[in-house]
């Protein structure tokens, strides 16, 4: 369980394919503190640590998580958004994160807006997600609320606090990002499709 609230960045190091499965090397300053079998957020996906080297350690990807993220576009030298999981009694400052990516998303749009940055991304809608306005929404493993929400598209504000310490800062029109939708409104959706 996250929060999606960013705690570190990383620098993907190496990419190794291993039959269906990618091994990523990941070098961070949080790496000497993580043990094996310990869950990191990496953009959003909760991935197992399998292997420590002083700075740098290694998560492995299989392929179900490949096709339902964007780990495949990752190259060497990418910057990646991590979050260790969170203990329990300390505060939720972001909202309940899973890990658990529901689909990916493009980003459509950028603007900065004299201090802050809004951000538009279109998704595939037929897949049942959905957003509300001032609801969350987690865009590679960032905590965010929703400032515009359509069918197949939603907008968020960007503090430059988040910016800076984040990869959104890399983004562009055209941008793959993993998504993961608030978990409540998806047992609303599904309630209400079963219903229907």
């Amino acid at each position: 369980m996250f929060t999606g609230i960013i705690e570190s960045m990383g620098v993907v190091r190496e990419l190794k394919k291993d039959g269906g499965n990618l091994h990523i090397t990941v070098s961070a300053a949080i790496a000497h503190e993580l043990k094996i079998d310990q869950s990191v957020s990496h953009n959003g996906v909760c991935l197992t640590v399998v292997g420590i080297n002083t700075d740098e350690y290694t998560v492995t990807a299989i392929r179900e998580t490949l096709d339902k993220t964007n780990l495949s576009d990752w190259n060497v030298g990418d910057s990646v958004n991590l979050e260790r999981a969170m203990k329990l009694g300390d505060r939720l400052d972001g909202h309940i994160v899973q890990g658990h990516v529901d689909q990916t998303g493009v980003c459509t749009s950028l603007e900065n807006a004299n201090g802050s940055w809004y951000y538009t991304f279109e998704y595939d809608s037929s897949l049942n997600n959905i957003t509300i306005e001032k609801g969350s929404i987690t865009v590679n493993g960032v905590s965010l609320t929703v400032v515009n929400s359509h069918k197949n598209s939603f907008s968020v504000a960007i503090i430059p606090y988040t910016y800076e310490h984040t990869n959104f800062k890399d983004f562009q029109a055209g941008t793959r990002v993993n998504l993961e939708f608030d978990v409540i409104g998806k047992y609303v959706s599904r309630l209400h499709a079963l219903t229907i």
